[in-house]
């Protein structure tokens, strides 16, 4: 029997869920808090032959996995794999898989959220009612004015869906632009006309800091950038510099750079800005669809499916 670990169930949305009953009968360890650094991912994994990984803050980097010599597969809920050295597992021969698609409804309704809350002030509105206040002040409508996504994978082609769904123009770019999810455009031409930039690209080399200073300069003025990809791919300090001096209009962000946001984090003082905790394709249908679950087993049954190593 395969010795399974869950080292991150935090908050726990897998252990909870219909789909983890799954595992009864099997060797399953799960831990309800996210491990501290590589030496306890280390420690809670070492003695594993699966891991299902349920947050992007546990990094198996090649010290990790290093020592895990019973390491064959590890399955990832979500799409996302820069959080593992996917060299040193294939090195190692160990499979990776995630989830293709799963969250991409649940990430993208989120992402439509967010670009609604930030249009409409919705948290800054809210907090002045509460403070006895009746603000009035003008808000964008978003119909007629132009959607623009980086990325069209899963969920930018839901986000297209949603976006055209109420009525905006929807650009796009994209590394291998296929199909007419939107009007595909170049990538400094989704910065200009957009009104609304939505960022869904997976985290990589080639993406890791793609978004900086001389792309924010070409926003327009009332422009507004969502993320619900990876932090790592907007430059924050960047955004930060373009939101105090109004380069462009807000932001709605649901991933960071550091993951949880650190105290002395600028972001929290940014009044045009909406931030939630990396919890956009935390949903009951995301999670109970548990294909992180059903990857196991096509795994241990040597038929493996969604492997990205």
């Amino acid at each position: 029997m395969a010795n399974i670990v869950i080292p991150d169930d935090e908050p726990a949305v897998m252990s909870c869920s219909t789909a983890f009953r799954n595992l009864a009968g099997q060797n399953v360890r799960t831990y309800f808090t996210r491990p501290s650094g590589p030496a306890e991912l280390a420690a809670r994994i070492g003695d594993s032959d699966v891991v299902i990984n349920i947050r992007s803050t546990s990094r198996f980097s090649v010290d990790v996995l290093e020592q895990c010599p019973a390491l064959r597969l590890i399955s990832i809920w979500g799409t996302g794999t820069d959080n593992v050295d996917l060299e040193a597992a294939r090195r190692q021969g160990i499979r990776v898989t995630n989830t293709p698609g799963v969250s991409a409804v649940a990430v993208a309704e989120h992402t439509l959220a967010l670009m609604m809350a930030v249009a409409k002030r919705t948290v800054q509105v809210d907090q002045q009612v509460r403070q006895g206040r009746w603000p009035r002040a003008m808000v964008t409508q978003l119909r007629g004015k132009t959607l623009g996504l980086i990325g069209t994978g899963a969920i930018g082609r839901e986000v297209a869906r949603l976006g055209a769904g109420i009525g905006m123009r929807v650009i796009a770019w994209t590394f291998h632009p296929r199909g007419n999810v939107a009007e595909w455009v170049a990538l400094e031409e989704v910065f200009r006309q957009s009104d609304v930039l939505s960022v869904h690209v997976r985290l990589s080399a080639e993406t890791s800091g793609l978004i900086r200073r001389e792309h924010l300069e070409l926003m327009k003025p009332g422009a507004i950038l969502i993320n619900t990809a990876r932090g790592g791919i907007v430059n924050e300090a960047d955004l930060v510099q373009a939101l105090l001096t109004n380069r462009i209009a807000g932001a709605g962000l649901d991933v960071f750079e550091t993951e949880p946001l650190p105290p002395e984090s600028p972001l929290f003082a940014m009044p045009n800005m909406v931030l939630t905790p990396h919890a956009a394709g935390i949903t009951p249908e995301a999670t109970e669809a548990g294909l992180a679950i059903e990857n196991v087993f096509a795994f241990l049954a040597g038929e493996p499916t969604n492997v990205v190593v």
